[in-house]
């Protein structure tokens, strides 16, 4: 068992090793973000699309990889994944999705004299 671990470890060192030869990154400069802000954005969206290849929606990459991107560079700096929310509609079309930057809220229909309205009753005749 102690030489498989030890060889399991070897492998997955190597394996780190080689991906961090592989890795492409971008200068994350702010003074070449404008003239690399193209390519970043490109390269995002190539990994978002290949991201998207494996999913049900895979035919719609091409829609969906730019809203994506969209979504994170809102993000900033921290990129905390909880601040980005998907909001199902029910009906339309795959293609009908648009991203809203801020927060969007579903809205039920209301009346005048909602609020004061019972919402509850208790031994109806």
């Amino acid at each position: 068992p102690q030489v498989i671990i030890r060889g399991l470890r070897r492998a997955g060192e190597l394996a780190a090793g080689r991906l961090k030869e592989l890795a492409v990154g971008f200068d994350e400069d702010p003074e070449s973000e404008s003239k690399s802000a193209g390519s970043r954005r490109s390269l995002l969206e190539k990994c978002a699309k290949t991201s998207l290849n494996s999913k049900l929606i895979s035919r719609y990459q091409d829609f969906f990889a730019p809203m994506v991107v969209d979504a994170i560079l809102s993000l900033g700096s921290e990129l905390d994944l909880s601040m980005v929310g998907i909001k199902k509609v029910a009906g339309g079309s795959v293609t009908d999705s648009f991203f809203v930057q801020g927060v969007a809220f579903k809205r039920t229909f209301s009346y005048a004299g909602f609020e004061q309205q019972p919402k509850r009753f208790t031994s109806p005749k």
